[in-house]
């Protein structure tokens, strides 16, 4: 598992909203049970037209060679649509540590978070700064802290804060799925268990 403490990359920039599950991954791909290989399948449908890996659409911005990084910028309502985990699995696999929008459908945020994705939400406004930074400078970066749980633009230098679950934020800084938590937890469990007092009643 990676865990996240700092993530400072470039960015590439989806403004579009309301982008559902079956965009970032297409059903037709869900066959598979193992979390490898779905990132070349990623928003399959508009990198190329028609489906097809030999017609690539130029102005999409993943066959656009003038942004890359690990930090994916999207408009308002990421991830809505179906539950399917599959579109955290694409993501990942693509090499996005770090999603930020305005706002995320719950599932795919909770999705997100199980598969080391940290989704960062943050104000219309500032969401707007971000892809104005951007189209700008195509090599502008984002520096998202998750221990103070902040989120900056390098080069203006514009933070905002951001909220995240203390038990997620924990897994993330750690690199801890929800089994491996249980178990960095065995001997304050096995403490608690030794030193608890039982009352039985009759």
């Amino acid at each position: 598992m990676k865990a996240i403490n700092n993530v400072n990359s470039t960015i590439v920039p989806l403004p579009a909203e309301n982008v559902d599950t079956d965009q970032i991954i297409p059903s037709r791909f869900l066959k598979a049970t193992d979390k490898e290989g779905f990132g070349e399948n990623l928003f399959r449908d508009w990198r190329y037209r028609n489906g097809d890996e030999n017609h690539p659409v130029e102005d999409f911005v993943l066959n656009d060679p003038n942004y890359e990084g690990e930090i994916l910028v999207a408009g308002k309502n990421f991830g809505c649509g179906s539950s399917r985990e599959h579109a955290a699995w694409a993501l990942a696999d693509y090499g996005f540590r770090v999603v930020v929008s305005s706002f995320f459908a719950d599932i795919f945020k909770s999705n997100a978070l199980n598969n080391f994705i940290l989704p960062v939400q943050v104000s219309e406004d500032y969401l707007q700064q971000i892809f104005e930074v951007s189209d700008k400078d195509h090599k502008a970066k984002l520096d998202v802290d998750l221990p103070a749980q902040t989120i900056t633009i390098a080069s203006t230098g514009d933070k905002q804060s951001f909220e995240i679950s203390a038990y997620k934020k924990e897994c993330l800084l750690n690199g801890y799925d929800d089994i491996d938590y249980l178990v960095n937890m065995k001997d304050d469990i096995v403490e608690y268990e030794k030193n608890r007092e039982f009352s039985y009643e009759n």
